[in-house]
Parts: structure tokens; sequence; C-alpha cells
């Protein structure tokens, strides 16, 4: 559409090249518009000269196109030479310039060239807001907001959606006053500052989410108020508030309206739909979009895919991803990535791997991460040197790592104690400057942790500025780890005594697996219950497991067994294991008998749950339930898988 939009105004500056004659300086802007939109920037600087040669230059018009083109073109010095040339500079020149200014990152500069503008016209303050807002310098933006406004500069549309854009959780009360500001002057009517107040209350939402404050209340009201302003929610409406919605009761509210309003059928709302399901968690949901979605794009099928993977759901992955080429649509980087973070064997990695040489997506960063990922994921370590391999390949490349690449290729280097290699992605990650992304840091703490060096893994830690609870968390298993019970509980009583984190299950999980390990048994309890009883966690699999392989270890099977029965849980038979092979090592013959009934309705052909009770009845001296029970094992049909000696004969 728009390669047709200017094809006009193309084929005559492709046609006049040589001649260069125009009419008028209007049909002269027009084609290097045209220019501009499609890039031709060696035709676009014969214009230039062309407007010098023949005096139209002259017109504002002229130097206004002149000032866009450069822009678009990125030329900041050539932007202000022809800035400085234009005889009489209008609004749109001055506004053109900052929008230049900003956008290219040159914000101070910007600041500058705005106290020389005319100070009581709307779109010059919009055009420095909008640039300072877009490149992140809130604080800019927002002293600019307070003072066009106790100037009395009349705010519009634009400047409310710039401002609203930038509020977030430090900013509420703030985005409250705008939102009365712009009932107050009339802009609520405006389906763009609409849109923005929308945005705004569902990103709130979003991430106030794990604090329980929602602000998805506010949002509906908005979208009601919208609606009955007689204003149609646009698609971009419905996109906007579809990325930041994050509950489930009001993702189901916009979707529906936006059915009901005929937008079933408009592929980047389905798309927004799709994510936004993703994200609360129903892949029914995501799924049932996706198939009744006729236009079906690259962003439609990346999303199934990536569904699926994350969902393991690998054989549907690969079967959308089959559809999907049938369909006639090219996998980009993000589906390899997808395919590739899940997928099943060796064998399909090198398959991907050849379809990535054949797609031309090797020079994409996010295929080599996924590449050294899945290279170290599938098990032996040939395969994992394959992955380092890979990164130091994409050392030598034009394509420098980012901060994912590294964190996994310190995994690789974790799991197969390649400590030489770590320390030399260690000095990298100096070199590069890149040592305070907290990400790297929590890497290189477990690759260090997992390489057998523990001094080291603490010395990361000391120098961390940006500690989050990765970090703590690390350090705590890396002391489990290494058998360190009574510090990995020291440094949990550092994290909380440090008011700045909070634990969550991943912690509480890594200090009661070092107690466990260490049988600190008042320790454990104690952390166990602060858990429940101060965190408000529901122990998980892992927590109980913990808990009762350290009250098995210590004898306390009694209190082991009471605990799995009071939280009415379904237990899993990894539980049901730790508190047998409990029962095998104390010689308790009661509670053995009991576990053993519950993992054989879980388990029915292992033969270790007949193998372990015999031993327990072997133990107890009562020799003939033991045979029986080696019996029962035979009539079952359940083989004892038989042993091996790893010294030859």
């Amino acid at each position: 559409m728009l390669a047709g939009h200017y094809a006009r105004p193309a084929q005559m500056a492709s046609s006049q090249e040589r001649s260069w004659h125009f009419n008028d300086h209007f049909t002269l802007s027009s084609t290097l518009t045209a220019c501009a939109n499609l890039r031709y920037a060696a035709s676009g600087n014969q214009l230039h000269a062309y407007s010098i040669q023949t005096g139209l230059k002259a017109y504002t018009h002229v130097g206004n196109t002149l000032l866009s083109f450069y822009a678009k073109s990125k030329d900041l010095v050539s932007v202000q030479r022809v800035f400085n040339e234009i005889e009489n500079p209008d609004v749109y020149s001055w506004t053109t310039l900052l929008s230049a200014c900003t956008k290219l990152g040159q914000i101070g500069y910007a600041c500058h060239l705005f106290n020389q503008t005319p100070r009581m016209i709307p779109v010059v303050w919009n055009a420095i807001i909008t640039g300072c807002a877009e490149n992140k310098h809130t604080e800019i933006a927002l002293n600019l907001f307070r003072e066009m406004h106790q100037l009395g500069v009349r705010h519009d549309k634009y400047t409310f959606a710039s401002v609203l854009s930038l509020c977030s959780l430090e900013l509420l009360d703030f985005g409250r006053e705008v939102h009365t500001l712009v009932i107050k002057t009339g802009f609520l009517v405006r389906a763009s500052v609409i849109n923005a107040l929308l945005t705004m209350y569902f990103t709130l939402e979003k991430l106030q989410m794990h604090m329980s404050v929602g602000r998805d209340e506010e949002a509906l009201i908005m979208f009601k108020e919208m609606q009955e302003a007689c204003l149609r929610p646009t698609e971009l409406t419905f996109v906007s508030v579809m990325s930041s919605c994050s509950s489930a009761r009001v993702s189901h509210q916009v979707h529906a309206q936006a059915i009901k309003m005929g937008f079933e059928a408009c592929t980047p709302v389905s798309n927004a739909a799709m994510t936004m399901y993703s994200s609360c968690g129903n892949l029914h949901a995501v799924h049932m979009v996706f198939d009744r979605l006729e236009e079906k794009d690259l962003i439609s099928w990346n999303i199934i895919i990536m569904n699926y993977a994350q969902g393991n759901f690998y054989r549907l992955a690969i079967l959308a991803f089959l559809q999907m080429q049938r369909a006639g649509i090219e996998p980009d980087e993000f589906t390899i990535g997808s395919l590739l973070a899940s997928s099943e064997s060796l064998e399909i990695v090198k398959m991907f791997q050849a379809l990535v040489s054949k797609n031309g997506l090797n020079s994409k960063i996010e295929v080599s991460n996924a590449l050294v990922s899945a290279f170290s994921k599938h098990g032996q370590i040939e395969q994992a040197y394959q992955g380092l391999e890979q990164f130091y390949e994409l050392l030598m490349s034009t394509l420098k790592p980012n901060a994912y690449t590294l964190s996994i290729v310190l995994s690789i280097c974790a799991s197969i104690s390649a400590l030489r290699h770590g320390k030399q992605i260690h000095g990298y990650i100096l070199r590069s400057g890149v040592f305070s992304v907290t990400s790297l840091g929590n890497a290189l703490i477990t690759m260090y942790a997992k390489c057998g060096d523990l001094d080291w893994s603490l010395r990361i830690f000391n120098v961390m500025n940006g500690r989050d609870i990765v970090s703590w968390n690390a350090m705590i298993s890396a002391y489990a780890q290494h058998g360190k019970g009574k510090e990995a509980v020291h440094f949990f009583k550092a994290m909380q005594d440090s008011g700045g984190v909070k634990p969550d299950q991943a912690t509480f999980t890594a200090v009661l697996s070092a107690c466990s390990h260490a049988g600190l048994v008042d320790d454990g309890t104690r952390i166990f219950n602060s858990m429940v009883n101060d965190y408000g966690f529901e122990p998980g699999a892992d927590h109980l497991s913990c808990i009762v392989d350290l009250l098995g270890r210590a004898g306390y099977l009694e209190e082991a067994e009471r605990l799995i029965n009071s939280k009415h849980l379904k237990i899993v038979s990894s539980i049901w294991w730790t508190l047998f092979s409990a029962c095998a090592a104390h010689g308790n013959l009661r509670l053995g008998r009991i576990v053993a009934g519950f993992l054989l309705e879980i388990e029915q052909n292992d033969p270790a749950v007949y193998v372990l009770l015999s031993n327990i009845y072997a133990a107890a001296g009562q020799w003939e339930e033991a045979a029986n029970t080696r019996d029962l094992m035979q009539k079952t049909r359940v083989a004892k898988q038989p042993g091996c000696s790893w010294i030859g004969s």
C-alpha cells in the first residue's frame, strides 16, 4: 500500500533524475516526501541540490520537506544545516527539528533548542514532550508538562496521550491528576486519550497483580465511559487494552466486547487476545481464538507454537509449524526459538539448525541463543561443548552476545563443570562492561557454585549492586549443594533482615533442602512453619519432600506421617518414596507397609517397591513375608532390573 501510494512521485524522481525539471515547489516537495518514505537517499540528496540550484529551496514548504527527509534518514547534521538555512522557520520547522533531535537521542540539544522556540504554541510543546516520553526521559517530560500547564498553554489530545503513557506505579497519583484534567478540559471524548487512560490503568493492574491491588475496575469504568460517550472503540483500543490486561475475569469481558463489536476477524485484535489469554495461563482460550481466526499471520502462528512449546505439547507445536509452512508463511527467529527451546531430541535440534541456515537466520541473536541453549540441553558432554563452540563462533562474527546469551553459556559451563570456560566468559563480561546486569551476576554465582568454587560465588554476590531474589536464592542453593546447611540458614536470615527482598517459594525449597542434607531439624521445622504461618505459602511438592526427608533422616517418621496427613493434598510419588526410604533406613515396618500400599497404587509395575518392602520385612526378621513379597513381584510379572558392576571382570 505504501509503495503504491508513492509510486507516481517515485517514478517522477526516477524519470527526471537526469533532467530534474519541476513545474512548481509543490511537485518537488511531493517527490522529496516519496524519497523519504521509500528510503531513496541518493535521489533525495540530488533533489536537495536541485532545489538550491533552482532557488526553490527558498520556499519554507520545501525546506520543511527537506527537514523531514533528513530526519527520516537519521541525518541530524543535515537536519540542523537545512533548518539554519530556512529564512523564516515556521511551527512545522521547529517541531520537525525537535522531533528529529529527540528521536535520535539528542535530548539535551532538543531542550536547548526548545528554549528558543515560540513558547505559547501547543504543537511545539507536544513535539518535545512526546520525544522525551518516547525516549523514556520521564522526569523531563513531566516537568515540561507541568511548566506547560503553569504557563497556561492549552493541552490537547496529543499532550495527554504522551504524558499518560509515562504513568507507572510510582506516578499513579500524578496519573489520576492528569485524568481529572482530561475531564475538566473536555478531552475525555477523544479516542486517543481514552486509549491512553485505558492502557495506563490496565498496565497498573498488571504490575500490581502480585500485590493484590488491581486497577482493572477503573479500566473497565473507562471502557464503559468511552462507549457511553458514543465513541466506538477502535482496533488500537482493543489491542492496547488486551496487551496490558492480565486479569482472567477482565480478559474475558474485553474479548467478549471485541467479538460483539465485530473485531473477531481482525488479526491484530485476535493476536492480542491470544497473547492476553496466554499471560493468564488459559491455553484452551488461546487455541479457540486461533482456530476461529481466518487470516492468520506470522504473529498468530508464533503465539500458538510458543504456547504449545511452553506447555510441553511438543508434537502439537511441530504440527502447527508444519501447517504454518503449508500456509506459505516462513518462520522467523521467534518461531525457531520456541521450537528449539522445547526440542525433545538432539536430532531435532540438528534439523532446525539446517533450517536456520536455509532461511538465513544465522545472523539473528535470538536464534544463536536458542541453538546454544538447545545443544547444552540434550545430555551428553560433547553436545554441551557444541553449545560452547556455537558461542565462540558468535564472538567471531559481527554479532555480539547479549546478557541472555551469556547467561545461557554460563549455564552450560555449570552443567558440565567447565570452570575454565566459565572464567573466560566471566572475563569477557567484565571487559564488555555488562557485569551490572543482575541476571549475569546470578548466573556467575550458580556457575562457580556448580563448578565447586564457593568462594568465588560469595565474591560475586558481595560485589553485586542490584541483588534480587534470584541472587539470594542462588547463594542459599550454593551452600545447600556444598552441604553447608548452617551457612545457608545464616544467609536466609540475612535476606530476611535486609528488608529489601522477601523470600519466595524457591527460597524455601533451597533452605529446606540445605537443612535436610545437614540434618538441621530445629531450623528446618521452624523455617517450614514460618513459610506457612508468616508468609502464607501453601507447601508444594518440593517443600514437603524436603521436610519429610529432614524428619525421616532424623528418625521422626511419625511426625513426617502426621505432616503428610495434615495437608490434605494429593501427595506425589516422590514424597512417598522419600518417606519409604526413611522407613527402610530405620526399620519402621508399620509405616513402610502403609507407604508401599500408596506407591503400588501410583506405580503398580515398579519392582523397586517390592524389593524395598521385602528388605524391610527381612530387616524385621519376617523372612516369610519377605519371600512372599518377592513371589508377588514375580506373579505380577514385575521384573527387577539386574545389577551390574562398573568393575570389569
